[in-house]
């Protein structure tokens, strides 16, 4: 007699739920009975009935048991996370590259090297491309060239404020010395006058002798 598929799902009847889980249980218990033997392998099996009852099997120590798969499970992970992390980067890497392998075969384009196999449509967008990169460029050159005369007309204006301001303090000390002479001058000119002025009386008579009146004697009668 062929044995029907069992359908995976919830068995509704309490009765035959608790006869299958009776029967599956035991088989379990027994299939790891059997590995552990005849495998030599370390196992152990925890099972919980739907009233909550515990039945296990460890072919040495469940607490050991679980204290490796707990060591094993730490390990794995950060075994998985660096593996990942390495994943990761060997993507990016590939990423990378691919994308400097096709700026420099770009860069070979934009040089007129290597596009005798380039399309029409390839060397019009190509054409494109610099002919932007050659706006882009001639923009730049005259804005630097803008900055450059505003900063040239910067200086010349401090310059030139300079300048006069040293035309003017050279004006103030010129009108100084000017003033400075005047004053000497004219105190100069009144010593002078003063010296011009000054008569000096003395006995001395210069020029020739006045005439001598003679005195007349009279004879005595």
């Amino acid at each position: 007699m062929v044995r029907g598929k069992t359908e995976m799902k919830r068995i509704e009847n309490a009765t035959s739920r608790q006869v299958t889980f009776s029967k599956r249980r035991n088989g379990l218990l027994k299939k790891a009975f059997e590995l552990s033997v005849l495998c030599d392998a370390e196992v152990a099996l925890i099972i919980f009935s739907p009233t909550s009852k515990l039945y296990e099997f460890s072919s040495s120590s469940i607490a050991k048991t679980i204290e490796r798969y707990q060591s094993q499970v730490k390990e794995f992970g950060s075994n998985h996370k660096r593996d990942a992390d390495s994943q990761q980067a060997r993507g990016e890497t590939y990423g990378l590259t691919k994308k400097i392998e096709q700026l420099e075969i770009s860069k070979r384009k934009m040089l007129g090297e290597g596009i005798d196999v380039c399309s029409i449509e390839e060397l019009h967008l190509l054409e494109n491309q610099l002919e932007r990169g050659l706006t882009r460029i001639r923009a730049k050159k005259y804005q630097l060239l803008r900055e450059e005369i505003e900063k040239l007309k910067e200086e010349e204006r401090n310059l030139i404020k300079e300048n006069k301001e040293l035309n003017e303090k050279l004006t103030g000390m010129g009108a100084i010395v000017v003033a400075s002479s005047s004053s000497t001058l004219t105190s100069t000119e009144v010593n002078t006058d003063d010296n011009d002025n000054m008569e000096v009386e003395t006995g001395l008579f210069i020029g020739p002798p006045e005439p001598r009146q003679s005195k007349k004697i009279h004879p005595q009668s």
